[in-house]
């Protein structure tokens, strides 16, 4: 290390990074879970940043890079961070050592695509009512399909427990039982309530796109990282200076 160089403590550093807070940095350094140039990392210890640090064996990319991780969200699973009464949380089934927040939740009962990043500006922007960012969908209902009922969904529904019409979006009959559906904005469970005012009774669904990212290659469980070309389409798409590619 250099005499003259910038240090900061291993825990603000990790804080920095995204990693956890710095009370649960040093829980992480205590445990032996942190290295730097691959030793175990000691309390107390100050870092540049120029080190190769890495928590449970995963390096990490720096305080200014960001991270989007595409997550097929199985059945079962809470999206929440911290839930004592959940018995599977996204956070605790990714174990992605980087703290990341999911943009737009889904359901328990739901499965499908979710994105997740260390970029709070970026979730603000996707979740934002008002950008109307696509989100798609493959439902499949207890009932067979109608003509009556596609116009319905697609032309908007009156929910009155939440006192809202919905956005017109695009609806597609897959099959006599299932459909496809892009949605514009994000309200609570509103796949599910649409289909409920209209007398049909949801039994599967399936997130499978948000704006340019997509379910492809994904087993329920599996998760990974956008590339370069992705994470530029995704800031684009949603207005933003591209970050992804800092390697500053």
């Amino acid at each position: 290390m250099e005499k003259n160089q910038e240090t900061v403590r291993l825990n603000k550093y990790l804080a920095e990074c995204g990693v956890c807070s710095r009370r649960d940095g040093d829980k992480l350094i205590a445990s032996g879970k942190v290295t730097v140039d691959g030793r175990t990392a000691v309390m107390g210890e100050r870092v540049t940043g120029m080190e190769t640090i890495a928590v449970q064996g995963k390096i990490l990319s720096g305080r200014n890079q960001k991270i989007v991780l595409a997550y097929y969200k199985p059945v079962g699973v809470t999206c929440t961070e911290r839930d004592k009464y959940a018995e599977k949380t996204v956070t605790e089934e990714i174990g992605y050592p980087v703290r990341v927040t999911y943009a737009g939740r889904l359901d328990k009962d739901s499965e499908g695509l979710l994105l997740l990043s260390n970029d709070g500006e970026l979730i603000r922007r996707m979740m934002k009512a008002s950008e109307k960012h696509e989100k798609e969908y493959r439902v499949r209902t207890k009932q067979t399909l109608t003509e009556e009922f596609l116009q319905k969904m697609s032309g908007g529904v009156y929910l009155k427990e939440l006192d809202v019409t919905t956005r017109p979006c695009t609806v597609e009959q897959i099959d006599r039982n299932t459909f496809r559906i892009v949605l514009t904005q994000g309200l609570n469970r509103q796949i599910r309530r649409m289909c409920r005012e209209l007398g049909f009774d949801v039994t599967a669904l399936k997130r499978v796109r948000v704006l340019s990212v997509t379910l492809d290659g994904l087993a329920p469980g599996e998760y990974r990282e956008l590339d370069r070309e992705e994470l530029q389409k995704l800031y684009q798409m949603t207005g933003m200076v591209q970050h992804g590619s800092e390697t500053d």
